[in-house]
């Protein structure tokens, strides 16, 4: 079969025949591991030329080589972008980009619910010249109050982990294009399938492919897309050499790579590139079944007398359900909810004979996690109740088991 994919196709269809159609040997439906570390050229004015970015190619694994360089392309189509740099680790992709774009003395202005680990490696660039303001971004007039003179980027995530908060997105966008500042969305809690960030404007979008792109639990990565909708032109912290090499509209994802990528050396291995490749061929029948999971679920906590609140966008009681169901496909596998005071907590966890007590999100497998003791406990009692998170809370990121099973589950665990 043969197409022309230039023609609008389906989201699943594109993913599906994304490396064939990049023509690998002997017909092959998916990009080979290209497990070398160097390249060699026949010619050495091939080599100087890939160095000084005069013709595409690979000199050093560090930067790319054609597995991840295929899985790069893909997550382009997914986002709508313009061009994508991979990386061994979400993390990875969003130190790498606030080292490749920010210098001593700017301002960030970021959400106060972001991930844990997000948050303090801000704090951390924090303590080397880069300021910060935390802010509630689920109203952009906070956005707006917090901007300075300085101020070169603003942070954001669709769906806060673990309270499910969500951004003033398409405003903040707004606002972000009016005063010409890098608007980045960590889009990893609803991923290309549920939402594109270009909706609103964004500049870069972060996912860390690990969670439901990949989606088995089997491979660590991260990405930043460059939508193409920021004028890397007038960016002041663009690097000289890179004006006079690279194409105005690849300036600000090029830094990224030679900077955060190349520099930082957060590489993505080529293993990992092709495992999480073929895990997303299936990101959109996964989602449809754990967002249809989640929404059941927290349908029926909603109702049990020994849970103190849930929070899942789904609900009609969350603060921003409209908000939710006016960007985003579904309401996402993501969900959070408390148990009412005197319930033992880790007893209850431990009678969960199914759902998996793990650390991950976006598996296929329904995992849960006491937040407040784990990934949340060094931010300390104070800045998870600015965060909304309670002791009590437990956060699931829901799985494509047989909902009749889950629900099952719950039940001797909250009824025994």
């Amino acid at each position: 079969m043969n197409f022309n994919m230039k023609d609008q196709k389906g989201f699943t269809t594109t993913i599906l025949h994304s490396d064939r159609l990049l023509k690998p040997e002997f017909g092959a439906l998916h990009q080979p591991v290209h497990t070398s570390v160097t390249w060699g050229f026949d010619d050495v004015q091939g080599l100087v030329n890939v160095f000084q970015n005069k013709a595409k190619g690979y000199a050093y694994s560090r930067q790319g080589n054609p597995t991840t360089t295929a899985l790069e392309h893909k997550v382009t189509q997914m986002e709508r972008g313009k061009a994508t740099v991979s990386f061994s680790t979400g993390m990875a992709a969003i130190t790498a980009t606030i080292q490749a774009l920010m210098k001593a003395g700017d301002h960030i202005i970021a959400s106060s619910f972001l991930f844990g680990n997000t948050r303090s490696i801000m704090q951390t660039y924090a303590e080397i010249g880069v300021s910060f303001s935390f802010v509630d971004a689920t109203d952009v007039q906070n956005i707006k109050n917090a901007y300075q003179e300085n101020t070169k980027m603003v942070f954001v995530e669709t769906i806060a982990n673990p309270a499910t908060q969500i951004a003033d997105l398409g405003p903040i966008g707004d606002f972000c294009a009016e005063k010409g500042l890098i608007y980045v969305v960590d889009n990893t809690m609803t991923s290309p399938y549920l939402f594109n960030p270009i909706n609103v404007k964004a500049s870069l979008v972060i996912n860390s492919l690990t969670k439901y792109i990949g989606g088995h639990g089997d491979a660590l990565g991260g990405s930043v897309t460059d939508t193409g909708l920021f004028d890397w032109t007038k960016y002041a912290n663009i690097a000289q050499v890179l004006r006079e090499q690279i194409k105005p509209e690849m300036l600000g994802i090029t830094q990224i790579r030679k900077r955060g990528l190349r520099d930082g050396g957060g590489t993505l291995s080529p293993e990992a590139a092709h495992t999480i490749s073929v895990g997303a061929e299936t990101l959109a029948l996964r989602l449809e079944r754990a967002c249809h999971n989640a929404l059941t679920l927290a349908k029926y906590l909603e109702d049990h007398d020994m849970v103190s609140k849930v929070y899942y966008p789904g609900l009609n009681n969350h603060p921003q359900h409209e908000l939710a169901g006016s960007l985003f496909k579904h309401y996402g596998g993501l969900m959070s909810f408390s148990l009412k005071e005197g319930i033992d907590l880790f007893a209850f966890l431990n009678r969960l004979q199914l759902v998996v007590k793990s650390s991950n999100l976006g598996d296929t497998r329904t995992l849960a996690i006491p937040v407040a003791h784990t990934i949340f406990f060094e931010l300390g009692a104070a800045s998870r109740a600015e965060m909304g998170i309670p002791d009590s809370m437990v956060r699931l990121s829901v799985g494509i088991e047989d909902t009749q099973d889950l629900l099952q589950d719950f039940r001797q665990a909250l009824e025994a």
